[in-house]
């Protein structure tokens, strides 16, 4: 077997580090930090990343980005160097070189107590077992990873023959043969479905009983089974038990789709970003039992129940419990890290930011240099960013390698909605495009070539065979116009009747798309990450004290103590409430002073109620929630409303705003529409209509007036061009409980 040399494994990783910015001399300056660690006897970092997205037949496009995700959080916040991380992406990724990549670079230099991580982005597949060579059914199937030299053999639809896989038989070999068990395999493919899926792709390759692995393939499994002394009833035996060392976290179950999603400016796999996201929130101990349930709960909620991401772990052992990638380390959390320095400019990797503010983290936006402690030592402002790489002006003297949080956002007034046009709509695409760009803040765009929030389309047979509708709701007409999320499932209440008219359709969904524009907006707020306010909302049961939700700034609630600072864990199952359950939600202000309050619901068809304030006659301080006080809503001394979960049923959420400026503008704009619906006192809706953007009128001025607070409050290196609203951490706590009505 042909062996990969050290000298091109590192050629290979700078390769990949070009594209992201880094010169081979920031690799070495690295390397050398991280080396004088490694001489004080810790153990040994190795990583091997894989991505793919130059496939032949089923090209994907977030792959190669999972890489760099990783990288960057292996190197930044659990101590990696640089020189111990192998990158092999597209042409490189053969399966010869992946194969000798594992065996050159984990197997033979790990040793007892290293710290060993495998990472693979690809599309997955399955073949016949051979430990079961009579049998048709799923579970007498492999799974595979496809490398990029692996083809599909002749006979489309229905291909037979050999496949140049890599078995999920050999990945146990090769785990086995590695002499440490600090091991971790993170898998974002899956080996269901595949293609296309609304705007996203899926990581799957066709794959069944018809294909078998390579000689080649079976031999090398062959030699590894000599090696380890395992006769092949004893590794069938294991392969039942479970994996062979460590972890294994997968980023779907086996019938379910990894899905390749497109972001703010860049492509990755949907888990793989939510779990780097999540990990540089941390402050280090997280429990691999801890994290991926809560990055489970992230990437269900965002890929609609289509994935929901798993771990295995070494039989008999307590892996679960132990800390993510098996290591300690201490590291304050963060949205950034500075990569380069060149004068008063430098470069940044935002890995730590949520997917759902990319938006408001280009020109304007300012973050803080921060020491081990947390403790702010500087500031930097965003200029531009590409995909996750920003240039930035230095405000104050900072080095690589520091760590950056928010201090201010800068969200875009014009904020747009943008709806995908889905190829259901056949040769009606142009007139939809031009019936949706007449709507102000609604651009229409191909599917498949960057970011939408929804998709206008047709409802077909094949659609109605792919989609979920919640139990007792039934599915729209076939012919029927109406919107799918990005992952194709149905929007509530969006479809029509068969034999609507494109300009019809856009007419009828017109209040639609302003409600869902008006909620992207307050979304884009959302900083439960990173508030540096102390306050705390729950949502219970009416009537019980056992608290069905809760949440918090972690920072604004564990200020100057980075070790405590960790996301609560989130038990399966615990998001969900049956139909007309009374609910109360609880608003706790820790802060010295004073916050003003906004509480806001969005049901699942897009509407949204204001269920506080709720008293239309009164003075601006009825939004004023003081200091150690807890707001209920509803309160049973003073409110005359219930909240009920009703329907449709769906994923709903509740949005808390809490500031320290008052909120004069929003809530004026909210009293005219209390006036107009006769309102004294209760909830208000948002109500959409063909001539007045009301809903989303109401979050702009909700937003200005935490950005005039911002201003007031802030010097003038910090303030917002008049393009953008500038929303300062110290100012504003925007955070969101979600639930699923059932």
């Amino acid at each position: 077997m042909s062996r990969i040399k050290r000298r091109q494994f590192l050629q290979f990783a700078g390769s990949t580090l070009a594209t992201l910015g880094l010169s081979q001399l920031d690799i070495q300056r690295a390397g050398d930090r991280y080396g004088r660690v490694l001489a004080q006897g810790t153990p040994r970092k190795l990583a091997l990343l894989v991505g793919i997205n130059k496939y032949l037949f089923d090209p994907l496009q977030g792959c190669v980005t999972d890489t760099y995700l990783q990288q960057q959080l292996l190197i930044h916040r659990f101590g990696f160097n640089p020189k111990d991380i192998v990158i092999l992406t597209d042409e490189q990724a053969t399966r010869q070189n992946i194969l000798n990549g594992f065996e050159e670079h984990l197997i033979k230099q790990a040793k007892p107590g290293d710290v060993v991580v495998y990472h693979f982005s690809g599309h997955g597949s399955q073949v016949r077992d051979p430990d079961y060579p009579d049998c048709d059914f799923p579970d007498c199937l492999n799974s595979t990873f496809v490398p990029i030299d692996s083809s599909l053999p002749a006979g489309f639809p229905s291909p037979e023959g050999a496949v140049q896989d890599i078995m999920g038989r050999t990945l146990f070999l090769l785990m086995s043969a590695i002499q440490t068990e600090n091991f971790t395999a993170v898998l974002d493919s899956c080996y269901s479905g595949g293609g296309t899926r609304g705007n996203v792709k899926v990581r799957s390759r066709l794959g069944g009983s018809k294909l078998q692995p390579i000689e080649d393939e079976q031999a090398y499994q062959q030699q590894w089974l000599s090696r380890l002394n395992i006769s092949p009833t004893e590794f069938k035996q294991r392969r039942k038990q479970g994996v062979a060392k460590g972890v294994v976290i997968a980023s779907a179950r086996r019938d379910q789709e990894a899905i390749d999603s497109p972001f703010n400016g860049f492509y990755a796999g949907a888990f793989t970003y939510l779990m780097t996201q999540y990990l540089w929130q941390q402050t280090g101990r997280e429990s691999f039992s801890r994290v991926i349930p809560n990055v489970a709960r992230s990437t269900t909620r965002m890929t609609s129940n289509q994935q929901e991401p798993l771990i295995e772990y070494k039989p008999g052992s307590d892996y679960l419990t132990s800390p993510v990638y098996f290591l300690n380390e201490r590291t304050p959390p963060a949205e950034a890290v500075i990569t380069k320095v060149e004068g008063n400019q430098a470069e940044l990797w935002l890995g730590g930011l949520d997917p759902d503010s990319l938006t408001a983290f280009d020109r304007g936006a300012i973050l803080s240099v921060v020491d081990l402690q947390g403790r702010e030592k500087g500031r930097v402002q965003l200029e531009a960013r590409t995909g996750l790489v920003g240039q930035a002006q230095l405000l104050d003297a900072a080095q690589p390698g520091a760590f950056l949080q928010e201090r201010a956002r800068s969200i875009p007034n014009n904020l747009t909605l943008k709806i995908g046009l889905d190829p259901s709509l056949g040769n009606d695409a142009n007139q939809a495009k031009q019936a949706l760009t007449s709507i102000p803040r609604i651009e229409a765009l191909p599917l498949q070539q960057q970011e939408v929030q929804y998709i206008l389309g047709r409802m077909t047979n094949a659609y109605r065979q792919q989609v979920q509708t919640p139990v007792g709701s039934s599915l729209p007409e076939v012919g029927s116009l109406g919107l799918f999320s990005p992952v194709l499932e149905l929007i509530p209440d969006s479809f029509g009747v068969t034999g609507e008219t494109i300009t019809s359709a856009v007419t009828r969904l017109r209040a639609k798309f302003q409600l869902l524009l008006a909620a992207r907006i307050v979304k884009t707020a959302l900083n439960t990450n990173s508030s540096r306010l102390n306050v705390v909302a729950s949502m219970q049961p009416e009537g019980t004290e056992a608290r069905f939700a809760t949440t918090f700034p972690i920072r604004g609630v564990g200020q100057g103590s980075p070790g405590t600072q960790t996301t609560p864990a989130i038990p399966p199952n615990s998001d969900k409430l049956p139909l007309g359950t009374p609910v109360q939600i609880q608003v706790t202000n820790n802060e010295t002073s004073g916050l003003y309050l906004s509480v806001l619901v969005i049901d699942p068809t897009g509407e949204i109620s204001v269920i506080f304030p709720n008293q239309w006659i009164a003075s601006e301080e009825v939004t004023l929630v003081s200091a150690g006080q807890t707001l209920k809503i509803p309160d049973p001394s003073k409110d005359s409303f219930r909240l009920v979960t009703q329907e449709p049923k769906g994923v709903a959420e509740v949005l808390i705003l809490a500031s320290r400026t008052p909120l004069r503008q929003a809530l004026q704009a909210l009293r005219e529409l209390a006036a107009r619906d006769n309102t004294r006192n209760g909830i208000v809706g948002l109500r959409g209509s063909d001539q007045q953007n009301e809903p989303a009128k109401v979050m702009d001025y909700l937003l200005d007036d935490v950005n005039n607070g911002t201003r007031g409050n802030a010097t003038d290196t910090t303030r917002s061009s008049s393009m953008a609203r500038s929303i300062d951490t110290s100012q504003l706590a925007a955070l969101s409980i979600t639930f699923e009505v059932i």
